[in-house]
């Protein structure tokens, strides 16, 4: 058997066994139906839709502040409908049965069922103080065009120096989800591989497939079977997601946007192979898996630092720390891909940044390779690295 026909045979193994496992398809429906709620629950509860308010106006002071009511409602960022209650009775019938959720009466005094909205408050509050000085100043020599100029200047000019896109806004939210998705998808998928050496070792499976195949082909096999089926994973949950968030006009896509998937796809792959050897290692040195925590709790920790690290590289990706951490094998998977989401990014540090991951996983991967095969067949006590890596040279 050739050393690639050894690393099929595993691959095949943990393909075909982790995607008919319950827990395989019981994660991929709740990350699902999570990730669906996110995108769909805010559009049904009306999440961005601008609030309308009922109001009423009793008596004749009250009717002259349907002007100013209707047009400081767009500067409020709310909407209103005006009502004309027969009198103050019918007025506070509508307001208990939640019909109107105000009343101007005499343009004196707002009466409200309860606490009402700082939006709706503000609102009237304002509209009655533009009515009472457009009454004052009628008295004037101003003429109505005069008096509306004075009530209602032009706004000021807004200029950002550094005006963000919609395709950029686009960009940024794909590299939100995926840095979520990302993070998930290597911590789950990395401790899988852990928990399956620690398995394999307590059972005393691994003697029998060593049997089979070497250390190696057996550790290579497993990470890449595994890796598959995660990527799997990430490509039903990615495009499910992505359908999702179109039909319900949740995001628009940019121009630019296949080549931020694609680069996100890559990241997984390297974040992954990376991850990957080191929980292999974490698992191979213990034989319980109630040792495992306690080998896989610095990865975790490093992955979570990397998971903050990222949404810092999101809101400021030409930062000093997002740079930095481009560069660094261990945070470079989460970190990047936000950085390359603002698009300000030159195309060389992204590639360095692969480059400098790229030759990390080259290097570890026969590191990793003989600490596993010195490591995987000791049971008992927990293997130190010195002592795997000496056994594992013999």
């Amino acid at each position: 058997m050739t050393r690639f026909d050894g690393v099929r045979l595993v691959v095949r193994r943990e393909l075909v066994e982790r995607t008919r496992d319950r827990s395989f398809l019981i994660s991929t429906l709740v990350t699902l139906a999570i990730l669906c709620a996110f995108i769909v629950v805010p559009k049904l509860l009306g999440s961005g839709r601008t609030p309308t308010y009922d109001i009423g106006l009793v008596g004749a002071e009250s009717q002259r502040l349907s002007r100013a009511l209707q047009e400081q409602a767009p500067l409020a960022g709310v909407k209103v409908k005006l009502h004309r209650p027969a009198d103050l009775a019918a007025a506070e019938a509508a307001l208990r049965d939640e019909k109107l959720d105000a009343v101007i009466v005499d343009g004196r005094q707002v009466v409200t069922k309860d606490d009402p909205d700082t939006e709706l408050e503000v609102l009237v509050q304002s509209a009655s103080r533009v009515a009472r000085a457009q009454a004052a100043l009628a008295g004037t020599d101003l003429n109505p065009a005069q008096i509306q100029s004075v009530l209602a200047p032009a706004p000021l000019p807004v200029q950002a120096l550094e005006p963000s896109s919609p395709e950029n806004r686009a960009r940024k939210a794909i590299a939100f989800t995926a840095v979520f998705l990302l993070y998930g998808q290597i911590i789950g998928y990395g401790i899988a591989v852990a928990s399956g050496v620690v398995e394999e070792k307590a059972t005393r499976v691994v003697e029998v497939l060593l049997a089979a195949v070497r250390p190696v082909q057996l550790l290579a096999g497993k990470i890449i079977g595994i890796g598959l089926v995660g990527l799997l994973q990430l490509f039903i949950l990615g495009g499910i997601g992505l359908v999702v968030a179109l039909a319900f006009d949740r995001i628009v896509l940019p121009p630019g946007a296949a080549g931020t998937i694609g680069l996100i796809l890559v990241w997984f792959i390297l974040g992954y192979a990376f991850y990957s050897c080191l929980f292999a290692v974490a698992g191979a040195i213990v034989s319980r898996q109630e040792e495992l925590q306690n080998t896989v709790t610095p990865l975790n920790l490093v992955l979570v630092a990397s998971f903050f690290l990222a949404f810092s590289a999101l809101q400021n990706p030409d930062g000093t720390l997002a740079q930095v951490a481009s560069y660094l094998p261990p945070v470079a998977p989460l970190v990047t891909p936000p950085r390359v989401a603002g698009g300000t990014v030159p195309a060389w540090e992204v590639a360095l940044s692969v480059l400098i991951t790229l030759a990390t996983i080259v290097a570890l991967v026969p590191l990793a390779g003989r600490i596993y095969s010195g490591a995987v067949l000791r049971t008992g006590a927990r293997v130190k690295l010195g002592a795997a890596w000496a056994a594992g040279r013999r």
